[in-house]
């Protein structure tokens, strides 16, 4: 829920069962304060609603901002196991964008998709060499999987966030294969002999054919919201720390030592201190520049946004702290890359975030360009957080992955099976929550 209120304590947010008969546990904490008039209210119930929820907003005792909001009806808790039959209704219920322009883009190289080419030739090819490949089939809603290779381990996250899909709408048939490394693994061109398969996986580059899916880091922080995990997509846009007019005049940077730029960083850093503040906080790949480049303490994120320029510079691939850099009200110096994520495509240099060079070359004289036109540096920090707000919204991500696996089952040109080795992977026990969904009808014995 966004609310466009200013001042701060005065404002209560009170969420309850429309129906007072109906009583259920809701933690609700303090609205975010997103420093622009606006701010962002989180709840997370844990028992369902069948007549809806009542959202109060008071200051003092009275209501404000059009309170109270009625959320008609049935409204059902995270772990609730109750999918929308219907995904037209489910996806109009959500207002996902009719289009997203990178899955048209992803799927242009597979108009058909062969799930016994497949079959023979992912698990010698890819995951001997990866050994990080997810072999998944989703047969009348249910979740299957088997693991090719050592190196799977990931599949938690792959598995929490297609759980999650279902227990809200009914999936389309589908078997898929699921690359949980770091790096896209597909480089075959159209016209080569034999031609890509359709690999699935979190980053893509703009010399692969892997179709992208939202990276394991901003679904499950999405789904962590309010479950303890304090970085989350929704967090981080109520502590962008001091107004932009009281932000530190400096370029920051912290991070491991996983690509040899971010050492050339702390160079710059060195020579150049009143422009940038660069530091590694961890040697993993070149332990044997720790003594000449010194390692310095892990930052608080929140901490970051203390300063008016971040910069976002690859790790092993795409830097996966970009979304969250996104979202604060600093503005993001973007490193040239070969690698993206699921959202780059919709953003634009110089309107969103200011370009740098593979290199690095540029970097002081952006910094030095950003520190002389404040004006337009601060319009594009702006510009960049509204479109990050926008693209990163919990529904979206949803959305995303729905499309994806629509797309994909609609190019099979055989029906998916459940095949040797493949395990069902069960929806959590919720044993603690109340969940009767009203769109199953109830077994025999329970009548």
């Amino acid at each position: 829920f966004l609310f466009l209120f200013s001042g701060r304590t005065q404002f209560k947010v009170v969420i309850k069962a429309l129906s007072p008969k109906e009583i259920t546990r809701i933690h609700t904490p303090l609205p975010l304060d997103r420093n622009d008039g606006t701010f962002l209210m989180r709840y997370r119930m844990y028992g369902s609603v069948k007549k809806g929820l009542k959202i109060e907003i008071l200051y003092g005792d009275k209501h404000v901002a059009q309170s109270p909001y009625i959320l008609k009806g049935p409204v059902y808790h995270e772990y609730c196991d109750c999918p929308e039959e219907d995904p037209e209704v489910w996806q109009n219920t959500l207002s996902c964008p009719s289009q997203e322009p990178q899955i048209t883009k992803d799927f242009l190289s597979f108009p058909t998709i062969d799930l016994q080419r497949m079959l023979k030739e992912i698990p010698s090819k890819f995951s001997q060499t990866r050994g990080a490949i997810v072999h998944y089939t989703i047969l009348n809603n249910r979740i299957y999987r088997r693991s090719l290779g050592k190196y799977t381990d990931f599949k938690m996250f792959s598995d929490e966030m297609l759980l999650s899909l279902a227990r809200k709408v009914h999936l389309p048939d589908v078997e898929f294969y699921l690359n949980v490394g770091d790096w896209p693994v597909e480089y075959r061109k159209v016209n080569d002999t034999p031609g890509p398969i359709p690999i699935i996986s979190w980053c893509g580059s703009v010399d692969s054919r892997d179709i992208v899916l939202p990276t394991y880091d901003v679904t499950h922080s999405t789904l962590e919201t309010l479950r303890g995990v304090t970085n989350d997509l929704l967090s981080i846009q109520g502590n962008t720390g001091p107004f932009w007019e009281n932000k530190t005049k400096q370029a920051l940077f912290r991070g491991r030592d996983s690509r040899e730029e971010r050492l050339y960083l702390v160079k710059l850093s060195r020579k150049n201190p009143e422009l940038l503040d660069a530091g590694i906080t961890g040697y993993f790949f070149f332990r044997e520049k720790e003594k000449e480049l010194g390692k310095v303490p892990l930052m608080g994120f929140f901490d970051f946004f203390k300063y008016k320029y971040q910069v976002n510079v690859d790790g092993t691939v795409a830097a996966y702290r970009f979304p969250y850099l996104m979202l604060g009200d600093s503005l993001v110096l973007k490193q040239d890359s070969q690698y993206y994520e699921h959202f780059y495509s919709v953003l634009k240099p110089w309107k969103h975030y200011v370009p740098v060079k593979r290199s690095l070359e540029d970097l002081l004289e952006k910094i030095k360009w950003a520190k002389e036109n404040d004006e337009e540096a601060q319009k594009i920090a702006r510009e960049g957080q509204l479109m990050a707000r926008e693209l990163l919204q919990p529904h979206r991500l949803y959305c995303y992955y729905y499309k994806v696996l629509q797309k994909y089952a609609e190019r099979q040109a055989s029906k998916p099976e459940i095949r040797d080795g493949m395990d069902l992977v069960p929806q959590p026990d919720d044993r603690d929550s109340v969940c009767s969904c009203h769109r199953k009808k109830p077994l025999r014995e329970d009548l």
